[in-house]
């Protein structure tokens, strides 16, 4: 593990939902377009707190999508303006939490806050740990022709390069095999 598990789990999300506009996925559709789909990339990565399931909620977590791609097109000093901005706003407050199945881990924000202000703040709290570890190369755009996705290189020789929305890296795949298989026709 390169990051805690809450960092990790949140960078998962991050990504999961920036890969949630219209482009970034094999369907080219909006996958975040209502409140069922919303719940359920909620569910999927075990949200906790509060949630309104209400029109103006989805909205304004559709709107942090591109809050939260910023950070894979700024450098680390600017990402680090925008995750003390966000505390600033939010009057983020460390807390150690517990529960469901996650261990102790960190909250900023009261578990009854609006959603989207607790994704801000956790989102935040993700990115201070890759500031800190100065694992900012780590975020990066799907190499795939043609793709917008995003994704973060967990893996230990940082060598992942497709994301994991469609089928980027077998596509990619295919392609470089027919290209090699026509060059030695």
């Amino acid at each position: 593990m390169l990051f805690a598990y809450d960092t990790e789990a949140m960078l998962a999300f991050t990504t999961a939902l920036i890969n949630t506009e219209p482009g970034a996925s094999n369907s080219g559709e909006d996958e975040l377009s209502s409140i069922d789909e919303l719940e359920a990339l909620l569910d999927e990565h075990d949200y906790s707190g509060r949630r309104d399931r209400d029109a103006a909620e989805l909205e304004e977590i559709r709107g942090l999508r591109t809050e939260f791609r910023r950070y894979w097109n700024v450098d680390r000093d600017e990402a680090a303006e925008l995750v003390n901005a966000v505390l600033r706003e939010e009057r983020a407050l460390p807390q150690l939490a517990r529960h469901g199945n996650w261990d102790w881990h960190v909250h900023a924000t009261a578990p009854d806050a609006p959603l989207a202000s607790r994704m801000r703040v956790e989102a935040a709290m993700a990115f201070i740990d890759v500031i800190r570890t100065d694992d900012f190369d780590r975020l990066r755009s799907c190499a795939a022709d043609g793709c917008s996705a995003v994704l973060v290189d967990l893996s230990r020789n940082r060598s992942k390069r497709y994301c994991d929305v469609g089928n980027c890296g077998n596509r990619m795949n295919v392609i470089a095999y027919r290209a090699r298989k026509s060059a030695n026709s």
